[in-house]
This record gives C-alpha cells, structure tokens and sequence, in this order.
C-alpha cells in the first residue's frame, strides 16, 4: 500500500493555530510524528473496538465479492484516529490510498485532477469533509454514485456536456462536524460510524506502544498516569509521551513512573481531569462572574479573549464529555462536578457559589 497526500494547500484555521499540548487539532509537526507510530493493521490499531469488528466483516465481504467497499462516512472529535483508520483499511483491502483535505479543493480541477487519477479499488480520503465547498461537493455525486465524471465543453451554444466513466474506488470522509455536511452528501456513503472517545485502559496502551516505537522507557503507572490526563484523546496522549519524556531526560534518569509523569504534567499545568489553563479559566469566569450560567457564548469569548470557534470546537467538546459545563438553551452553565473539580461548592439555599 501506498500513501499519497495531496495536503500542500491546506491552510490551518485560526483554531488549529491555538498552540496547546492539549489542543485535539493536528499541528503541522504533529503530521509527520504521527506518520512514524501510525498502525498498520486492525491487530495494532487500539481502541474503538465495535467500529473495528464491523470494519473486519466489512472487508471481508468485500474482498470475497472482488469488489470495491462502500463509501464510508467517520466522525466525531479530533484526534481520535479517523485518518489511522483509513490508512488501516486500506492497508487491509490491499489498495492505495489518496490523502487530501476539503480546504485543498478550492477549484474544480482539484478534485477532477484527483477522480482521474484513481484506479480500480483505490480509497480517496477527504479529511474535514464537512468545509467541501458547492462545485466541489456537486462533482462528487455522481463520482459517487455511478462512478461517473460530468464534464462541460465548449461555450455558449456549443457547450456539450461529457460522461466521462471512472473506476470504481472508495470515498472515505472524515468531519468533526457530521451536522455540517449536506443531506445529499451524508446520503451516499454506506457505511456511517461515530468514534468515541478513549478509557484510560485504551489510552495507557497507546501510551505504551508509543513509548516502544520511539524507546521510551515508561512503567505501567506512568502510562496511566499520562491516560488520566489525556482528554480521551490518541493524540493528545501520544503528544504528552514526548514533552514527560523530555522532562525525564532533564530531571531524572529518563525513565518515566507515575511521580514523573505527574511531576511534568503538572509544569505543564495540565491538572488530573486534562484541563489546560483555559479550561480551567472559563470554568470560573462563569462561575466568579457569572454565578455559574447560563451565559452565552459570545460573552464568554469576549470575557477571555477567545475566538468563539476556538472555544465549540476546542474546549467545549471534552468539558461537556466530562461532565463539568453544560449547554442549555440560554447558554453555558458550569455543573455540580465543575465546581467540585475547581474547588467550589454550592449554596444550598440559591445555587449561587462561592469559594471554600
């Protein structure tokens, strides 16, 4: 198997550019150390066990009818492993693999470039699938569909329009945002599957397996201790490895055990529930100011400075899995397990809070 990225193009977003060792997005640097530990088989590909087992018979299916696999559809947060998962299918059914992201499709020749390329069986992947734009995503349909390419010719009167057949091959789309994506396009893929977020079990064993492949001595509990504060996150846990084991070489013997680990994450100021600084500070910005919400986005991206997307799509997607802020119709609220967290409690009597 082959892998071929067609990602040169990609600008990162003003959100992706919020450089934090926490921070779920992919950074330019992280691209190419993920390329090194990525799995390439199901056998090492940890976690999202059900997704797995589905996948397996899946192909299976596919390889004894010769044919190509449905188009398929993954979202859910980043950094969980939905490129990986491409790669390791396609590793799997025996094919190459295209890589490319929705904001490197600006022009219709980018796509058509790409559709005329592929070969029987090939996968396309599309990363961020959901930021397609119109002419792009038009072209698609019928790509998908009937494995054709309509094409225009000519101007004005003369213009004749053109069926131009392509092989059969997989579109394999990745979104962190599923609601974004059009109902025609959402329609055409086959197979739709939401991954989760990671245990600390699942995540102590990325850990360990990334600390193999890049000879790393780490314990059992240094892993774990690295889990718990990982946000459910692969890549968020892979980026920690490095930065304690940075702080090993520097403080100690380079060996990572659970007070090292602890020890580093802790410089970091990345508590035990996985929170960053900004985290923490909307938490009591809401609670100190605002009497623990409801209170609405906006506000709270002026109050800290924030881009409001920065916020929905960085910080809000783990405190809301976690438990600690709650969206309601009027706004952000911090819940009771926000406040235990920070060190607050609640006055019985009013529901307003304030410091022990």
């Amino acid at each position: 198997m082959s892998i071929i990225s067609d990602d040169k193009d990609f600008k990162p977003s003003q959100k992706e550019k919020k450089n934090s060792v926490i921070t779920p997005e992919a950074f330019e640097n992280d691209r190419n150390f993920e390329n090194c530990i990525r799995p390439k088989s199901f056998d090492t590909y940890i976690g999202q066990s059900g997704i797995k087992d589905t996948l397996k018979i899946t192909i299976q299916a596919a390889k004894q009818r010769e044919l190509p696999l449905d188009h398929l559809l993954f979202y859910g947060p980043p950094g969980l492993g939905k490129t990986t998962l491409a790669g390791v299918i396609a590793e799997e059914m025996g094919v190459d693999i295209k890589i490319t992201s929705a904001p490197a499709l600006e022009r219709p020749r980018d796509i058509i470039g790409i559709l005329m390329s592929m070969k029987e069986g090939e996968i396309l992947f599309i990363d961020e699938i959901h930021r397609l734009n119109r002419v792009t995503e038009e072209i698609l349909y019928p790509a998908m569909e009937d494995f054709y390419l309509d094409m225009t010719t000519g101007k004005s009167q003369t213009v004749k329009t053109l069926r131009v057949p392509l092989p059969k091959f997989t579109l394999i789309g990745a979104t962190t945002k599923a609601g974004e994506l059009s109902g025609p396009l959402r329609d055409r893929f086959g197979i739709i599957h939401r991954l989760e977020f990671y245990t600390e079990d699942e995540l102590a064993k990325v850990i360990t397996r990334t600390a193999g492949i890049l000879n790393i001595d780490i314990d059992e509990k240094g892993a774990y201790a690295i889990a718990r504060r990982s946000r459910g996150t692969p890549r968020i846990a892979n980026r920690l490895v490095k930065r304690v084991s940075d702080y090993a070489i520097v403080k100690h013997n380079g060996k990572i055990n659970e007070k090292i680990a602890n020890d580093s994450l802790d410089v970091l100021q990345i508590d035990n529930f996985g929170l960053d600084t900004t985290d923490r500070n909307l938490l009591k910005l809401i609670i100190e100011k605002y009497d623990g919400g409801p209170v609405g986005i906006e506000t709270i991206a002026a109050a800290l400075g924030e881009d409001v997307r920065t916020l929905e799509d960085v910080c809000e997607p783990f405190l809301l899995q976690a438990g600690l802020l709650q969206r309601t119709p009027r706004g952000r609220k911090v819940s009771p397990e926000g406040y235990r967290h920070l060190g607050y409690k609640i006055k019985q009597s009013s529901e307003q809070q304030s410091l022990f």
